[in-house]
């Protein structure tokens, strides 16, 4: 029988996970009261400030940067795997080889004195002595004494290196510690600018982590609140607090430590906040954790201590198909528990993270947009929804496109409901004109931290803004049209087919079809998995020696659920020393044609993905596994099956086929008989 019952908060933010770009898009425009004459004016007031920007002043550094070393040079890519890198080199001598690989083999000359910048240019002549030093390929004496001052000059290149890290990452962080980042955040504050402080750090990896990361946040919020000097929060700086750095197992898995750990410890944080007069907002992470971040969300914001407290903050992602989705969802909750809360609206920081994820787990599709455009429209759409919704939400719209800001402009009608945000270090121009022409108000994002978290937070904006079709990217690159700078996405959505990127189940194709692919975070798949398992809860499975002969009769011992010591999931018939004799007396080699073999491996494959259901619970019972164990396990079969079905082209000698089989699958499967 029909009945209107909302599904559960996890239910509806999970089923549209994977929802197609043109049907998501499609109903957003539907949604959309912006006319074609409409989004004709704000292109043209986006090319105008484009022209406004670039004649105005100098852009910023990172801007400049961006426009000679970006993501479409083979030397941007080489500084991107180096600063990427980084990250996880653990000693000197692996530097100085990295270092190596990365510089030595660009070409730097050709970018020296390119640039307006004289730091950039400075950085180019550091980065073309360095590869000239390093380089190899000289003839006679020049090579040797090349190669005596590379030997020499290794941990000078080294420091080099570090040191031009540290002067790129000055230009996006505020501060090393938050002292030194409020007294640097003054001056923007003279100029009207308010800050949202951002402690860098990557996930809590532990629990002491965890704890560690509480105390400065805690510290921070102690920290800002003397600058709280206003009784309008939105005037008031805030603060970005990351839900991973307050737990050291933030994930689906682990959702009952969620309600006893992370909840109290989000909610001492916004009282904190709340007493200080300031807004917290918690920043959106992975695709994966969105459904576990909004329950906690939710938790909090219940919290009747809290009530009367209008800065209570959400960062939603909008290359997220579900980004509608979840700002009702936060609508809902704002009304229910009779707050006002913050919501910051961003095009979002882990696309290629979220496309390798999906394409490796073998998901049939991608948990965020695979074309720019469809997220610009996606932000235009969202940000129109936000618009409708300041009686309970007061938007924050970050970015340092001038298309969408043009937008943003032109669907508002009040300059008081709503702010713009963006990254410190970059999008200044822009923001200061906004703020000049309309009155709007204007929030820096500011990262503090030491250097040594920079580079996770760095590799993010270059990776965000490298691409030579980024805003940020071509607003310095003259020779493209501010027409062409500003064009309308709408139109670039519908004529401009997307990039093909191949899905998780067409990853090895031609060759071979990837192994079917299980999301363990969606709640969906999760039912269908335990749906397809529940038949064999009890079931009992009977295993033992197949041979080309007689088999031995001995008795069955049963086999005992490691996991669960009352449970029994079968019995096994253990082969004898006979049967053993009768294996490799009858092995013979297999003489069918090869086009049946190759059938046969694929039709197993097809067997086990198709008895998926089965083949876990049996994991699960005979060997105690856990659900990410159970897939893996069923992937490397699979793909064992069909990666040697795609390699038989010919027999290797009279007539033998080699098959070798995942050696952790287990041995019921494999080597005996299962009913």
């Amino acid at each position: 029988m029909a009945h209107d019952t909302p599904l559960p908060l996890r239910d509806r933010i999970d089923a549209d996970k994977y929802a197609t770009s043109k049907v998501t898009l499609r109903k957003l425009m539907d949604s959309s009261a912006l006319t074609p004459q409409a989004r004709t004016a704000i292109s043209a007031t986006a090319a105008q400030l484009v022209r406004d920007i670039r004649g105005t002043t100098a852009p910023g550094l990172m801007e400049v940067f961006l426009a000679e070393y970006g993501l479409s040079t083979d030397e941007g890519v080489a500084l991107m795997c180096l600063a990427e890198a980084l990250l996880r080199v653990p000693d000197a001598e692996t530097i100085d080889a990295l270092i190596e690989d990365k510089i030595a083999p660009s070409d730097w000359g050709r970018h020296f004195g390119r640039s307006t910048s004289s730091l950039v240019n400075a950085s180019t002549w550091a980065l073309m002595l360095t590869g000239r030093v390093l380089d190899d390929e000289q003839p006679g004496p020049v090579r040797h004494l090349r190669g005596a001052i590379k030997r020499l000059g290794e941990p000078v290149i080294r420091t080099a290196v570090s040191r031009a890290m540290k002067e790129m990452g000055r230009q996006f962080v505020l501060g090393e510690n938050i002292t030194s980042a409020m007294q640097r955040a003054a001056n923007m504050e003279k100029n009207g600018f308010t800050y949202s402080y951002d402690m860098l750090g990557e996930a809590a990896r532990t629990e002491a982590d965890a704890k560690r990361y509480h105390l400065s946040y805690s510290r921070a919020i102690s920290a800002i609140a003397t600058a709280c000097t206003s009784d309008d929060i939105r005037k008031n700086p805030g603060i970005s607090v990351k839900l991973s750095a307050l737990h050291p197992r933030y994930e689906v898995a682990q959702q009952a430590n969620m309600q006893t750990d992370l909840v109290p410890r989000l909610t001492a944080l916004a009282l904190l906040a709340k007493s200080a007069g300031m807004g917290l907002n918690v920043d959106a992470e992975e695709a994966d954790r969105l459904a576990l971040s909004l329950e906690v969300i939710e938790q909090v914001m219940a919290d009747p201590a809290l009530a009367g407290w209008d800065g209570f903050g959400v960062v939603v992602q909008a290359y997220g198909p579900r980004a509608g989705t979840v700002i009702d969802a936060l609508y809902d909750m704002a009304e229910r528990h009779d707050r006002k809360i913050m919501v910051r609206l961003v095009k979002g920081a882990y696309w290629d993270t979220e496309i390798k994820q999906a394409q490796v787990e073998g998901i049939d599709g991608f948990p965020v947009f695979t074309q720019k455009a469809a997220t610009d429209v996606s932000y235009i759409c969202n940000a129109e929804r936000l618009l409708r919704m300041t009686d309970r939400i007061y938007p924050q719209f970050a970015t340092h496109n001038a298309h969408t800001v043009a937008a943003i402009l032109h669907m508002a009608d009040d300059p008081d409901a709503y702010e713009f945000q963006r990254l410190h270090g970059m999008g200044e121009t822009l923001h200061t004109l906004v703020m000049t022409q309309n009155q709007t108000r204007c929030r820096i994002y500011a990262p503090v931290g030491a250097h040594r978290d920079l580079l996770a937070y760095l590799v993010r904006r270059l990776l965000e803004n490298g691409a030579n079709s980024s805003f940020v990217n071509q607003i310095v690159d003259e020779t493209v049209a501010p027409e062409v700078v500003a064009a309308d996405p709408f139109d670039t959505f519908a004529n401009v087919p997307a990039p093909h990127i191949a899905k998780g189940p067409a990853l090895f194709q031609p060759l071979r079809a990837n192994a079917i692919g299980f999301d363990l975070t969606h709640s969906q798949t999760l039912a269908a998995i335990e749906t397809a398992r529940a038949p064999f809860a009890d079931h009992q499975w009977q295993a033992g020696p197949v041979l080309a002969g007689p088999v031995a009769k001995t008795g069955s011992v049963p086999v005992t659920n490691p996991a669960q010591p009352d449970d029994t999931p079968g019995m096994v018939q253990p082969a004898t020393p006979a049967d053993v004799a009768t294996a490799f007396d009858t092995a013979a080699p297999w003489s069918a044609p090869l086009d049946d073999r190759r059938a046969t491996l694929l039709r197993a494959a097809d067997m086990m993905e198709t008895r998926f259901g089965e083949i876990f619970a049996l994991l699960a019972r005979e060997a105690g596994k856990g659900l990410p164990d159970c897939v893996a396990e069923l992937r490397e079969a699979v793909d064992f099956l069909r990666y040697y079905a795609a390699q038989a082209t010919a027999a290797p000698a009279a007539g033998v086929f080699t098959c070798i089989s995942p050696w952790n699958f287990p041995l019921a499967i494999f080597c005996g008989q299962v009913s």
